[in-house]
């Protein structure tokens, strides 16, 4: 199987389900044994269509009699990728990309005409690929909508935060490639000895420009199949979730809850800012992502850590007061990475109206495990003042035992005087997240 062959498959698999497939390429990838070079382009068309795929949809329209909707998935997503190659992916050659969706049109459509309808509309794209129709820029955010692929409500709600500029950036940032960062295990290992570890293994390491014990990597092939990995020298987490660790403050010996635990990246980070000293129970809805926080766990020798199934709405008899932290890092719209999950940004606006009122829901059932003086951390992953500011308002009207407290962090941000604040990903080069640090009146 060709790497487009593997793009081809997903992306028809992902518009069948309605939800992204990296796992299903992935799969498709060790299945097929596909080398280093084609894993890497199945990957770059995959992601690249999924980020550009209003723009694509919108050229291909342009230069097709028939409409998209009507068209078979497999030949839509031809055309997509062939289009995709030609406009982003340089070098390689038109009549490659135009060959290839043909040959893979004609593989795998039904339709015996369908082969011929690909290759005409992508060849008249090719012929006119130099002076595609300039697209309409009477409304900036139509405009910017359609450039990059966002929903244009998506783009008018950031709008009012953002100037223009900015708004442009954040958008371009969102079709970027993310790197890899890791974070050390410092309960074991001190970087320097990580750092040679990776390079002996070909892996090319960058210190972070401002986290400390945190690593950006090139090259990495499969990490889970580098000797580095398996001796738990380190895991994988975005500076932005580090942060929102960093704000609790832990220390060695408390006492701390995270009630949305899984994959368990935050509990993992909370181990290292205690020293691997105290109780950290990682709590997630579903079993099976328990069993992934254990072997995480395992993985790194942390013996802090205990995994268990917990519905952060519901009531804990026996946990009221007893945690001096609590972490709720909530279920959201996952709008602050888009740059690693690009199909998030087509959810439908009216499906993410209810998440406000789950948010609450579980700040305010695990806010009763909080002793007197302790902390609640609240975080998301999006970039949406529904779920975030207005969600901590709501918040701290019910509950007055709890005030807002300033933090420090280490990079750009520094001291959070407000308790709260937004990481826009332009900004800071991390994914988009959203932390509020909760203090509970009174004495531990």
């Amino acid at each position: 199987m060709s790497a487009r062959e593997a793009a081809l498959l997903t992306l028809v698999a992902m518009e069948r389900q309605k939800a992204w497939s990296n796992g299903h390429l992935k799969k498709v990838i060790q299945e097929e044994h596909l080398d280093k070079r084609d894993a890497a382009l199945a990957t770059r068309l995959c992601f690249g269509v999924v980020q550009n795929k209003l723009l694509l949809d919108h050229y291909i329209q342009q230069f097709s009699t028939m409409k998209l909707q009507k068209m078979e998935s497999k030949v839509r997503n031809s055309l997509r990728l062939g289009l995709y190659q030609m406009l982003f992916l340089t070098k390689i050659p038109v009549t490659a990309a135009v060959n290839e969706s043909v040959e893979l049109t004609k593989k795998h459509c039904k339709n015996p005409r369908a082969g011929g309808l690909v290759n005409g509309i992508l060849r008249n794209l090719a012929r006119n690929i130099n002076e595609l129709p300039a697209l309409d820029r009477s409304s900036q955010t139509a405009y910017l909508s359609l450039l990059y692929s966002h929903p244009q409500w998506l783009v008018e709600t950031w709008a009012k935060e953002l100037d223009g500029e900015e708004l442009e950036i954040l958008l371009r940032w969102d079709n970027s490639e993310p790197p890899v960062t890791v974070q050390v295990n410092t309960c074991r290992f001190e970087t320097p000895k990580v750092v040679l570890a990776l390079e002996r293994e070909g892996v090319n390491v960058l210190p972070h420009p401002w986290l400390p014990d945190c690593l950006v990597l090139t090259d990495t092939g499969d990490l889970t199949q580098r000797t580095a990995w398996q001796e738990g020298m380190f895991y994988p987490q975005d500076p932005a979730a580090r942060l929102a660790v960093l704000a609790a403050g832990l220390q060695p010996g408390e006492t701390v809850l995270d009630a949305c635990a899984a994959p368990g990246g935050k509990s993992f980070a909370a181990a290292m800012c205690m020293q691997d000293q105290g109780e950290i129970h990682a709590c997630d809805l579903h079993a099976h992502k328990k069993a992934l926080i254990e072997a995480g766990a395992a993985r790194l020798g942390l013996q802090s850590i205990t995994a268990q199934v917990l519905d952060g709405k519901k009531p804990r008899k026996g946990w009221e007061e007893r945690f001096d932290a609590v972490l709720a890092d909530v279920p959201c719209s996952g709008l602050g990475v888009i740059r690693k999950k690009p199909e998030i940004r087509y959810k439908d606006p009216a499906e993410l109206a209810g998440l406000p009122q789950i948010q609450g829901d579980i700040l305010d059932n695990v806010s009763r495990y909080v002793k007197p003086g302790g902390v609640l951390l609240y975080s998301t992953c999006t970039l949406l003042q529904a779920e975030n500011e207005d969600v901590v308002t709501a918040f701290l009207a019910k509950h007055p035992d709890y005030q807002l407290e300033r933090f420090l962090l280490p990079g750009p941000l520094g001291e959070v005087a407000a308790g709260q604040c937004t990481l826009w990903p332009q900004r800071l080069q991390t994914d988009g997240f959203f932390l509020a640090k909760l203090r509970k009146e009174g004495a531990k």
